[in-house]
């Protein structure tokens, strides 16, 4: 382990050794060499011919090329790169050295971004794949969560306030609802993400026009076999010398609604665990503080948070990037790509670990919960409270008033004094009401207050979530790797 410079938290405590695989030099340079056989297959199957009349290419060549697409010889790329100053030529070089019959045909036609910016994509791609699989499984653990809890009644909040009664899952679904948004988005771009194709230096295929002695129809045949080849169903049909950078803005925009569904979630259950109603995952030898050991701080949802903004902020440099670009090509997108691309995946692939792990593990402590919807449902209840009376021949407008007068009383009683929630008994008291203690109190069943909440909860559950699951099964069991 090397200890005497930088590295990256994303990749020392955060994102999955799935996703830093996608991103890693093995993937880059073997879809590299990949797409590099893709363009020489193409132009053997249509054709291609040297001046004396002969096929340009062989099926030697391309078997030689194929024997060595993940045996990179990294050194004679290294090498080549500190002479030339350019990677794609140092890797072009180096698989030559590997490839003598092939030296001369790999790259034929090409420019760098042909194999930059598809291998670009392809990553991208399939990084949202490894994103898709677990943002279904945070759905899925979130839809059991809010099954289980369908029917247990809490207080809402709205401000952070008390408010009107909900239940434990019904909020879960709130949660839930976000992630299938994201879903729906990151769909949307992955079934829209298409390669670059093989453009040539601005996005003209002159060079194509070229080998091919001007032959448009055979030219046509270019982009989508190389595509067929890549497992994409199309090219964008135009292009500058690289793919426009607002499918960066895109997929960046996707990670970063997720950042936001999860930390709007997150927080939530930071407030709970405050409120001791809910509580994340705590291991066994974990330690809270280092001053306080009674402790049970909230880190993995600190850490949804802490990641999340990152992403979202992340989400600006492809947008700004895209914004700066200058006419069919500058370079000055380079630097920043291989930052935000990477870093944003590598920390979204860390957040849905994190909300997997935190979901499944989840402890709600019900009667805690009852104890605080207890304290203020008295509140809540005025409401049937003054119609029970009104029923008894009371006058609504004199009970509202009245009711209005004890709530201030007994909440004064809450906050300044301290004692116990008495409206209750205020109202048990006061013959306008003509209501004893034990008519108001079997009022106080916290499940009458949750109105269609268990149901709201079945039928999303039913008709939203479940087929959507039912559709994605093949994806399920994905297990939360955190590594520290």
């Amino acid at each position: 382990m090397n200890t005497d410079g930088y590295s990256s938290p994303l990749s020392e405590r955060y994102a999955s050794k799935e996703m830093q695989h996608i991103f890693s030099q093995d993937m880059k340079f073997s879809t590299w060499r990949k797409l590099w056989i893709a363009l020489a297959e193409t132009e053997m199957e249509l054709g291609l011919k040297n001046e004396k009349g002969e096929p340009e290419i062989t099926q030697d060549q391309i078997d030689e090329m194929k024997a060595h697409i993940y045996d990179i010889n990294y050194d004679v790329a290294k090498e080549r790169e500190k002479q030339v100053r350019h990677d794609v030529m140092s890797h072009v070089y180096a698989f030559g050295k590997q490839c003598p019959k092939a030296k001369g045909i790999i790259h034929l036609g090409a420019t760098s971004c042909y194999v930059g910016d598809n291998t670009d994509i392809i990553i991208m791609k399939e990084a949202l794949l490894l994103v898709r699989k677990k943002l279904v499984n945070v759905i899925a653990e979130l839809a059991k969560f809010a099954d289980q809890y369908k029917e247990l009644p809490t207080l809402a909040f709205t401000h952070f306030q008390p408010a009107q009664p909900t239940t434990v899952g019904k909020r879960a679904t709130l949660w839930t609802q976000e992630f299938l948004m994201d879903l729906e988005d990151l769909d949307y771009v992955l079934d829209s993400l298409k390669l670059l194709g093989s453009k040539g230096t601005t996005g003209t295929q002159a060079s194509f026009l070229e080998l091919f002695d001007g032959d448009q129809e055979t030219i046509d045949k270019i982009d989508p076999m190389i595509a067929a080849k890549m497992g994409f169903k199309e090219c964008y049909p135009v292009s500058g010398q690289t793919y426009s950078r607002k499918v960066d803005t895109r997929v960046a925009n996707v990670l970063a609604g997720i950042a936001a569904s999860a930390h709007k979630m997150s927080n939530d259950i930071r407030l709970l665990q405050h409120l001791k109603e809910v509580e994340e995952p705590f291991e066994k030898n974990q330690i809270g503080s280092s001053a306080m050991a009674y402790k049970r701080n909230p880190m993995r949802s600190e850490r949804i948070a802490s990641l999340s903004r990152y992403v979202m902020v992340d989400a600006l440099n492809p947008a700004i990037t895209s914004a700066t670009q200058w006419f069919e090509r500058t370079l000055d997108d380079s630097a920043n790509k291989r930052l935000s691309i990477p870093e944003g995946f590598l920390a979204i692939d860390g957040i849905l670990d994190l909300c997997l792990n935190v979901v499944d593990g989840l402890v709600v402590y019900d009667k805690v919960i009852r104890k605080h919807m207890m304290a203020e449902l008295p509140f809540m209840a005025t409401e049937n409270i003054m119609m029970d009376a009104v029923k008894k021949g009371g006058d609504r407008q004199e009970l509202h008033e009245k009711i209005r007068q004890l709530s201030m009383e007994a909440g004064k009683n809450v906050k300044q004094e301290g004692k116990e929630n008495n409206l209750l008994e205020l109202i048990a008291a006061d013959p306008s009401f003509n209501l004893t203690l034990e008519e108001l109190e079997a009022n106080m069943e916290p499940a009458k207050y949750v109105g269609r909440a268990p149901y709201q909860v079945n039928v999303f559950l039913r008709d939203v979530v479940n087929p959507i699951l039912d559709t994605n099964k093949e994806l399920l069991g994905v297990k939360a790797e955190i590594n520290v």
